[in-house]
């Protein structure tokens, strides 16, 4: 079931706040108010997550350029967070809040969770201030995520909010041309 145009379902998790180096709660109201970018990944110490990460954090000075709060969850704990923090130089880079969903309640709830191996699939999503998803990307395990994406992906969104009526076409760029879908254009794009 798509969780597009859905708002999304109460949760509380512990997090490890890699830009203040602390610990701290974590809910659905973290990812309201503001837009959100929240990426699930497998494992800690894992192969293809350190680096989905670390591409993640050479887009996090822009993604909050645009207003958008970075969370990356896994269903390891906030303390494994820390220590992958403290001994991976990939992941020593991060400034972003990681959340540690062992009880799997945050991937349930996104409907990420690989049952079988109790891990969460590679699903990004976008969340506006409404707390409502405006976008979903879920990848197999074996393909890593190109976080650049993310950039376009939110300044389409924030476009069509803030412009009721009009679309963005493929390829979209900030400042190029949008549709306003009407019976004039049926069949004629």
């Amino acid at each position: 079931m798509s969780l597009i145009g859905k708002e999304i379902e109460a949760f509380t998790a512990q997090a490890y706040d890699a830009k203040n180096d602390e610990f701290k709660e974590v809910s659905e109201q973290d990812l309201k108010g503001d837009w959100s970018v929240v990426c699930f990944y497998p494992a800690d110490f894992s192969f293809v997550c350190p680096t989905e990460l670390e591409d993640l954090q050479n887009q996090y000075d822009e993604l909050q350029s645009l207003g958008a709060n970075v969370f990356s969850v896994s269903t390891d704990t906030h303390f494994v967070h820390k220590a992958w923090h403290d001994h991976s130089d990939a992941i020593n880079k991060i400034q972003y809040t990681m959340i540690g969903d062992p009880s799997q309640q945050v991937t349930r709830l996104f409907d990420v969770l690989n049952e079988e191996a109790g891990l969460a699939q590679r699903g990004t999503f976008i969340i506006d201030p409404d707390g409502v998803v405006q976008a979903a990307e879920i990848n197999a395990e074996g393909i890593g995520r190109d976080a650049s994406t993310l950039t376009h992906k939110i300044k389409a969104a924030q476009y069509v909010r803030k412009n009721p009526g009009e679309v963005c076409p493929a390829k979209w760029e900030e400042g190029g041309d949008t549709l306003e879908p009407s019976l004039d254009l049926v069949g004629k794009i």
